[in-house]
């Protein structure tokens, strides 16, 4: 009878076969490298955002519940640069993980894979909001997404040796398919290059450096400063003088000062989704830039 049972037991798992991958736990400080790590890790990853796109990364409380996301974590995917420097910290301090602690293999940053935009040669409170690593807001331009995800597939081959060739072949096609889209956005979006913009934070600087677009002012009359009704006065008197075609905000920003100016300056307000998730049409990576893409170009009409 031992023979029998323990021969029903080998076939029992002869026919339901080994144990099924276990998932890295990822947790992923926004949307978009949430996005980028299911296209690179597929049913190999189980990953946790820790924030929507209609807030601001800026500031996040570390909440006892991201704390615990944080504890369990095999890997954690930030931005980097400090722009998660007001709570990441704090939670991954919390947390006790040491395996996601800053220089441990389960902690990433997207900006050590990239070249930053505005780098300050000095910093202080005088001039605002400004990160001393660079401009942290790397999103936006989509060289930046391909980059950062080559070297997050490396991270995932590092955490889990096991998945390098499933990990190599989903980067190999989304390579390919993001290359396809960036030649096509690029096409598409070519009448934009050189076109005069009002912008509302340094967060859109990528866009315009990818686009080209000529940002002719700023709302915020420093970074992270919001605008004064007299600031707001005399931007009116220089756009006047020195028209812009767009008004460009994002969907987690408040929307009062860009529509005043809008209003005053005939002048479309276009709100962008700025991340995955900032619009019904950004459901993924994929979607973010043709949702962009389109909002400008309908607004420029």
């Amino acid at each position: 009878m031992k023979h029998f049972i323990r021969s029903i037991a080998l076939l029992l798992v002869a026919a339901v076969g080994l144990p099924a991958h276990a998932a890295l736990k990822v947790l992923a400080t926004t949307a978009d490298w949430g996005a980028l790590t299911t296209e690179l890790g597929g049913d190999h990853v189980n990953v946790y955002v820790a924030t929507t796109a209609l807030q601001d990364v800026h500031r996040v409380e570390a909440k006892p519940s991201l704390v615990a996301r944080a504890r369990s974590a095999d890997l954690v995917v930030a931005t980097g640069a400090e722009l998660e420097i007001g709570w990441l910290p704090v939670l991954i301090q919390e947390s006790g993980n040491a395996h996601i602690q800053r220089g441990a293999p389960g902690y990433f940053q997207a900006s050590d894979a990239l070249r930053l935009l505005e780098v300050p040669s000095q910093v202080d409170r005088s001039m605002g909001d400004i990160h001393p690593l660079g401009n942290p807001h790397v999103q936006l331009d989509p060289h930046n997404i391909q980059l950062v995800g080559h070297a997050l597939t490396a991270r995932l081959t590092q955490l889990d040796p096991a998945g390098a060739v499933y990990y190599a072949t989903r980067a190999k096609d989304f390579d390919a398919r993001w290359d396809a889209a960036m030649k096509n956005w690029e096409a598409k979006a070519a009448r934009l290059k050189g076109v005069p913009v009002v912008i509302m934070h340094r967060d859109q600087a990528y866009l315009c450096h990818w686009l080209g677009l000529t940002e002719i002012a700023s709302i915020e009359p420093k970074p992270g400063v919001p605008p004064t009704a007299a600031y707001l006065g005399t931007l009116v008197g220089k756009l006047t003088t020195t028209p812009a075609k767009l008004i460009l905000l994002n969907a987690y920003n408040d929307p009062k000062a860009a529509d005043w100016l809008a209003e005053r300056l005939h002048t479309p307000s276009v709100v962008l989704p700025f991340s995955v998730g900032g619009s019904p049409e950004a459901r993924d990576l994929f979607g973010l830039f043709d949702d962009t893409i389109n909002k400008l170009l309908a607004a420029l009409k």
